[in-house]
């Protein structure tokens, strides 16, 4: 039996063969590529199964729904605040967490009946269809016949070249029919596995295995998010926090527990308490969480988001406004402390996304350049130099390139792939528990292929760094470097360096159009750096 490869390496291979058999008008040459064609294994997966599976759920959602409805109630009634929790979860609190909780697994026992339906169909065609293909295949084979002796391939007569046509014909719509199969398989699968896998990432509270806090106190820590913004879109414990932050906890000594069990209960906001979490995910001991507990204790929603939250993602960011006259989205948001972007100084792209990025993971380092020394600092000035200094430490780490002006000064002018592979390695991978695989991306299908590796990354809270490229007509490149931060169903946000962040689709992404996160001069997706499990 042929291997199968992936859904993306059948649709590669088919299209190849449907292009050299349009050209192809030798005997032996023609009988090759049919026999070539046949050869890529048809789509797999059982229809019946993912439908039965697809019932399944979708039955499963309407017994969740009841359940929400019954929860949403008691949320929306009030509660006195008659108990509390382990790490000082109010009951309140819990009630609307575990009402949202319902929502969402509502949500997605729907959506994932939805998508394994789909899906279903799609392969039960897909099918179907290269079957008819195959079949006509294997007629364009028995009208050619045997292959053509080195004397027989001399001469052809005008029978002889009839055949050739009228089985290069047939041929050519037998392969038209299974590439269709192929694209519509692939399309389907990578669709499917997007949305499970970013429903499986949503079910964030499950990944928090540890035995010291109670089943509500996850709950409430997974659904908790920052004032500003939808509450979906702006959470602040990702999957791979909580499951870091519960490994962490379940090593600590029963003194250390016991001592950061206590921070959690004192904490005087859920924001406050999920930040705690957020850094101990993030790598830090007892004695820096402790630290950076002194510095935010008792803050405001508000002054924690803007301190240690650097994307916060409004609700209308994904709404279609068109594009600027250089290629790039009119609906962008700014990504800023007070003012300030999080952009990048000079030709610093690289260092820039990268710094931003740790940000994202890192409540400590993200406080370190908003609020200084002390934490306690709002000013953009001062945010600015030190954020500064840390795109030009950076770039010093990964090797960066410069731009001499002697005798005066030099300025920094980008970083090759090593280097960058090097800083994402030295300042997010500690943070995420991933390191990070250099991967080309220069075709479609290469671009095609890795879709769901980002995607389920991002979902689990793991930034990709990208590459994006673009020539001129004299033949001269434009680079830049960003960042894949979230999904949602087929858009991708990206954040860019020049401290802004917006939304492309997966077709955007595969089919050169990333000049929409950037401009017209950088359209193709050239890179990414994905991170290993």
């Amino acid at each position: 039996m042929a291997e199968q490869g992936s859904t993306t390496e059948r649709r590669a291979k088919l299209e190849e063969c449907y292009k050299r058999l349009l050209d192809c008008d030798d005997k032996n040459e023609m009988i090759a590529e049919i026999n070539t064609a046949l050869a890529v294994p048809a789509p797999v997966g059982s229809p019946g199964t993912l439908e039965l599976l697809g019932k399944r759920y979708r039955t499963q959602s309407k017994s969740a729904e009841e359940v929400a409805v019954k929860v949403d109630q008691v949320a929306t009634s009030g509660l006195p605040e008659v108990w509390v929790g382990k790490s000082g979860v109010a009951a309140s609190e819990v009630v609307q967490a575990a009402a949202r909780a319902a929502q969402q697994m509502t949500e997605a026992l729907q959506k994932g009946g939805n998508a394994l339906l789909s899906l279903s169909d799609a392969v039960d065609d897909a099918q179907k269809l290269d079957e008819t293909g195959r079949g006509q295949l294997r007629e364009a084979l028995s009208i050619l016949g045997a292959e053509d002796g080195f004397f027989d391939n001399m001469v052809d007569t005008d029978e002889e070249e009839d055949a050739i046509w009228r089985a290069g014909t047939v041929a050519g719509a037998g392969v038209d029919k299974m590439r269709s199969a192929a694209r519509s398989a692939d399309d389907a699968a990578r669709a499917a596995a997007r949305d499970l896998n970013k429903f499986a990432s949503e079910a964030r509270a499950g990944k928090m295995h540890t035995s010291g806090l109670s089943a509500a106190d996850k709950l409430a820590l997974a659904d908790t998010a920052g004032p500003d913004g939808p509450a979906e879109m702006n959470e602040l414990l990702s999957a791979n926090d909580l499951e870091r932050s519960g490994q962490y906890m379940e090593k600590m000594c029963a003194r250390d527990r016991a001592a950061f069990d206590k921070m959690l209960a004192d904490s005087k906001s859920p924001q406050e308490r999920a930040y705690l979490v957020k850094a101990l995910a993030a790598g830090y001991d007892l004695n820096a969480v402790s630290e950076f507990q002194g510095k935010i204790h008792g803050k405001d929603p508000a002054w924690l988001q803007r301190h240690l939250t650097p994307v916060t993602t409004a609700a209308d960011s994904m709404d279609n406004e068109g594009r600027a006259k250089d290629g790039r989205n009119n609906n962008t948001d700014d990504q800023a402390f007070n003012g300030e972007r999080w952009s990048q100084d000079g030709n610093t792209c690289v260092p820039s996304s990268t710094v931003s990025a740790r940000a994202m993971v890192d409540p400590v380092y993200a406080l370190e350049l908003t609020g200084g020394p002390s934490g306690q600092e709002d000013d953009p000035e001062a945010f600015r130099d030190r954020l500064g200094a840390e795109q030009q430490r950076v770039h010093d780490e990964g090797d960066g390139n410069y731009d001499y002006d002697f005798p005066f000064s030099r300025h920094p002018d980008g970083m090759d792939n090593d280097g960058k592979t090097t800083v994402v390695d030295k300042e997010i991978s500690p943070h995420t528990g991933a390191s990070y695989d250099f991967q080309e991306t220069r075709s479609a299908d290469a671009r095609r292929d890795v879709l769901p590796d980002i995607e389920k990354s991002v979902a689990e809270g793991k930034p990709v760094p990208i590459g994006v490229e673009g020539y001129n007509k004299d033949d001269e490149r434009s680079g830049h470097a960003m960042m894949i931060i979230g999904q949602e169903g087929d858009m991708l946000q990206v954040y860019n360096p020049w401290g802004t962040t917006t939304w492309v689709s997966e077709d955007d992404f595969v089919n050169g159009r990333m000049d929409k996160a950037s401009d017209n001069r950088m359209p193709d997706a050239y890179a990414v750096h994905l991170p290993a499990d």
